[in-house]
């Protein structure tokens, strides 16, 4: 481990295992649409918050998105929250540089009790981690995030959504798999990670019975909800093969 400090804010009883985390270590660069894009994305949309903002990751994987905002924006802090023991690790050796700008914390995302702070939180950020709640969880972890930040602090959401029809199913499923085969072919040179995405089952819009820890909701449905807790500037940022970036501020009022 490194000198960050480790939060243990919750035991965690996932439904992912520890083989899914060293899987997705593995092959994550392969199976994230224009993951480099997305991250950017991510880091730009925290532009307005204060000079020494404090960022929130929930589910940080590895910490790559953590160590962009940190790297991005110098006197910025990132408390980055992860249910994986093997994820965690890997997060504060990639974060490890950071000092003290970094802490690493274990979390389970469906609990409550980590969603209070003892420190004012300008930005909350979750990239692929809320299709795993179903529509009541979402809708709770969305009015907890409000009551949670700081005012004029942003919500960023990273995830799968679920089309409304089987046409955009289709469409999903089809540029995810074109999307992961061009990087296996261009990073890799070869479709070994390709194969195993397909051999895995991993792109849910094109197996008839999904794995039940994914529920991905209709991002209309999703908008609804953060306007509902009381989010404005509620938008959508980027899409694409099933994949979208999207989210609101809280008010300054």
């Amino acid at each position: 481990m490194t000198n960050n400090k480790v939060l243990d804010m919750y035991e965690s009883k996932p439904e992912w295992s520890e083989d899914d985390s060293q899987y997705f270590a593995e092959f994550s660069q392969y199976f994230v649409p224009e993951r480099e894009l997305q991250i950017q994305l991510i880091c730009d949309l925290l532009s307005d918050l204060p000079s020494d903002a404090i960022v929130v990751e929930l589910c940080c994987g590895e910490g790559f998105l953590s160590r962009a905002i940190l790297a991005q924006y110098p006197n910025y802090r990132v408390i980055a929250l992860d249910g994986s023991p093997t994820m965690l690790e890997k997060a504060a050796s990639t974060l490890t540089e950071f000092g003290d700008r970094a802490e690493v914390g274990k979390f389970e995302v469906r609990a409550a009790m980590w969603r209070k702070f003892s420190m004012p939180i300008h930005g909350v950020l979750s990239s692929l981690a809320i299709h795993h709640l179903d529509t009541e969880q979402k809708q709770a972890l969305f009015r907890d995030i409000t009551l949670a930040l700081a005012p004029g602090g942003v919500f960023v959401i990273a995830d799968l959504v679920q089309p409304r029809n089987e046409v955009g199913v289709k469409v999903a499923a089809q540029q995810w798999d074109n999307a992961v085969r061009e990087r296996s072919l261009s990073r890799r040179r070869s479709l070994i990670a390709f194969e195993y995405f397909q051999r895995s089952n991993w792109n849910l819009y094109s197996v008839p019975n999904p794995d039940p820890v994914d529920k991905p909701s209709p991002l209309y449905d999703q908008l609804n909800w953060l306007e509902k807790a009381e989010f404005i500037d509620v938008d959508v940022y980027w899409m694409k093969a099933g994949h979208a970036i999207f989210g609101g501020r809280k008010s300054t009022s």
